[in-house]
C-alpha cells in the first residue's frame, strides 16, 4: 500500500524509555560494518519502522548495523519480492511478509525456521510469550497454529470502523435517522462500538445522497455514500471481509488445522457460508459504484472515505495515519474510530470474528551466522517495550499485551482503543504453499458475485468443488 505520511515527533517519555532500554552498549576493540538488507512494503508502519532505526538503534554487539530497506509499492510487493526469492538472487537477509506467504516460501527453501533462536535466548522467548496469541500464531508458524516458528510481528493490525462525526453525529441527521427508523444514530465511540451489521445497514442507507442533497445541514458537493469495506478483485480483499462473515455467521473456510480429514466441500459452501455471503454482498448496494466493477480494494475505500465520500469505511489500523493528516486526508478532524460491526447473538452480545491483517518479519535461510545474530538483536530491539511504545506513540501497534494494556497506550492514536478488544477476534487463512492458487480463484468467483453476474450458492459452490480437488491432489486432504 503505496502510502506516506508525516511522522510525527514522539514524547520525551517514549525517548527517554528508548534511551534507558539501550544504555551501555558495549562496544569491541574492531566494531564492523554488517548491512542487513530487507524487502518491505511501502506504507507508513514500515516508514516509521526505519526511521526509528535511523535514530535510535545501536547494535549491543557494538558493530556498525545499517538496514539498508527496500520500499516496495504494495500492489508490486508480492510479485517483486517472490521474484527475487525464486531468482537466486539472494539480496535480502529479511524481508516483511504476508502470512499467507509462509508455506510457499518456507516450503521453497527461503525462510528459516526461528525456534532454535527463540530457545537460545531467554529474553526473546518471555517477549514471544508476552504476544497475545492471535497476532503470533497468524505471523509466525507454518503450518498454522503448530509449534513451527518462522516470524516475528512487525505491524499486527485489525480491521476497525472509520466514521465521520460531523455527519453522525449531527443534530439533523439525528433527529432524522430516529424518525426514519425508530433508533437513535450512534455517534460516540461507544454507542458505534455497538453497532451491528443491522445497524451498519441501516447507516448505509440513510446516508446514501446525490449531489445538492441536503447533508448535515448543507447541499452535498457531489454524491455521498453511506459504507464501504473491501470488495476489490485484486489480491485477498474481499475474500479478507468475506471470512470475517463467513466465521461471524457460524461458517467456516478450509481449515488447515483439520488436515488431512479436514473437507472444503460442505464446508466452504455450507448453508452457514451462503448465508454469510448473502449478507455480504447485500450490503454492497449502499457502496460507490467502483464496487460493482471489481475495484473496490483497500487502498481504493482509504482514498475514497480521506476525500470526503463515505460516511463510514471498515479498513485496516495500518491505514489510519493518513486519515488523520491534513496533508492527505480532507477529514483529518472530522473523524473517529470504533471496533468493526459485528453479528448481533441470541444472548445481545456482539461476535466480532475477522480476518488478521498486518505482517511478519523473517529471515532468509541463505543469511550467515554474523548476519544472524544481529538479526535476532534488532527484532529484540523492534520488540522492546521502548520501541514497541515509540512505534504506537508514532502511529503503529503492538501485539505485546504489557505494552498495549499499558493505560498510556490508549493516549498515542484515537483508534487505540479499539485494539486489545478487537485482537480477541482474529483469525487468519490459510498458510499452505497453495495459498495462492485458493485465493486466485476465490477471488475471481467473489468478484463474479459481487459484480452480480453470479448468486452466493453458486460461487461458494464453485469455490468448495476447486478447493476440494486441489487440496487433494495436494495431499492435504486424504479421504
Amino acid at each position: 500500500m503505496s502510502c506516506k505520511t508525516k511522522l510525527p515527533i514522539w514524547t520525551a517519555v517514549v525517548a527517554t524509555a528508548i534511551a534507558l532500554n539501550f544504555g551501555g552498549v558495549a562496544t569491541p576493540a574492531l566494531a564492523e560494518e554488517v548491512v542487513l538488507h530487507m524487502a518491505v512494503p511501502d506504507w507508513p508502519p514500515t516508514r516509521i519502522m526505519k526511521d526509528l532505526f535511523n535514530k535510535n538503534y545501536k547494535a549491543p554487539s557494538g558493530n556498525h548495523v545499517k538496514l539498508d530497506i527496500d520500499f516496495i509499492p504494495w500492489p508490486d510487493y508480492y510479485t517483486r519480492l517472490n521474484t527475487s526469492l525464486t531468482s537466486g538472487e539472494k539480496k535480502y537477509n529479511m524481508a516483511v511478509s504476508d502470512s499467507q506467504w509462509l508455506g510457499a516460501f518456507i516450503e521453497a527453501g527461503y525462510y528459516r525456521k526461528i525456534n532454535d533462536l527463540i530457545d537460545a535466548d531467554p529474553g526473546l522467548k518471555a517477549t514471544l510469550s508476552d504476544m497475545h496469541p492471535n497476532p503470533l500464531q497468524a505471523y509466525a508458524t507454518y503450518p498454522y497454529k503448530s509449534e513451527n516458528y518462522y516470524g516475528f510481528p512487525q505491524m499486527p493490525d485489525i480491521l476497525i470502523n472509520y466514521y465521520r462525526t460531523d455527519i453522525v453525529c449531527n443534530e439533523d441527521e439525528q433527529k432524522n435517522f430516529r424518525a426514519k427508523y425508530n433508533q437513535k444514530l450512534p455517534c460516540t465511540p461507544e454507542e458505534m462500538d455497538d453497532v451491528d451489521w443491522d445497524t451498519f445497514e441501516k447507516m448505509g442507507e440513510f446516508f446514501m445522497r446525490q449531489k445538492g442533497d441536503m447533508l448535515a445541514g448543507k447541499p452535498a458537493g457531489d454524491d455521498f455514500y453511506g459504507i464501504a469495506y473491501q470488495a476489490g478483485r485484486a489480491y485477498n480483499n474481499s475474500t479478507r471481509q468475506i471470512n470475517g462473515f463467513i466465521w461471524q455467521h457460524g461458517g467456516n473456510i478450509w481449515d488447515e488445522a483439520q488436515a488431512p480429514t479436514g473437507h472444503a466441500e460442505g464446508v466452504v459452501n455450507s448453508p452457514e457460508a451462503v448465508k454469510a455471503l448473502d449478507h455480504y454482498l447485500r450490503l454492497t448496494k449502499y457502496m460507490p459504484p467502483i464496487v460493482k466493477t471489481g475495484g473496490m480494494d483497500a487502498l481504493k475505500t482509504d482514498e475514497l472515505f480521506r476525500e470526503g465520500k463515505l460516511a463510514m469505511n471498515i479498513e485496516y489500523i495500518g491505514l489510519a495515519e493518513n486519515t488523520i493528516n491534513p496533508e492527505t486526508s480532507k477529514v483529518a478532524h472530522k473523524v473517529a474510530f470504533a471496533q468493526m460491526p459485528g453479528l448481533r447473538g441470541a444472548d445481545g452480545k456482539l461476535v466480532r470474528w475477522s480476518n488478521i491483517g498486518g505482517q511478519p518479519f523473517v529471515i532468509m535461510t541463505w543469511s550467515d551466522d554474523k548476519q544472524i545474530k544481529e538479526i535476532v538483536d534488532f527484532v529484540k530491539w523492534w520488540l522492546s517495550t521502548g520501541t514497541q511504545h515509540a512505534f504506537a506513540a508514532a502511529g503503529g501497534q503492538s501485539a505485546i499485551k504489557s505494552v498495549y494494556n499499558d493505560p498510556k497506550y490508549l493516549d498515542y492514536r484515537p483508534w487505540n482503543r479499539t485494539w486489545a478488544p478487537g485482537l480477541e477476534w482474529q483469525k487468519d487463512a490459510w498458510h499452505i504453499p497453495e495459498f495462492f492458487e485458493l485465493l486466485a480463484q476465490g477471488q475471481e468467483q467473489y468478484d463474479l458475485a459481487i459484480t452480480g453476474k453470479q448468486d452466493a450458492k453458486t460461487t461458494l459452490d464453485n469455490i468448495a468443488a476447486f478447493q476440494e480437488r486441489l487440496l487433494k491432489e495436494a495431499g492435504h486432504i486424504q479421504e
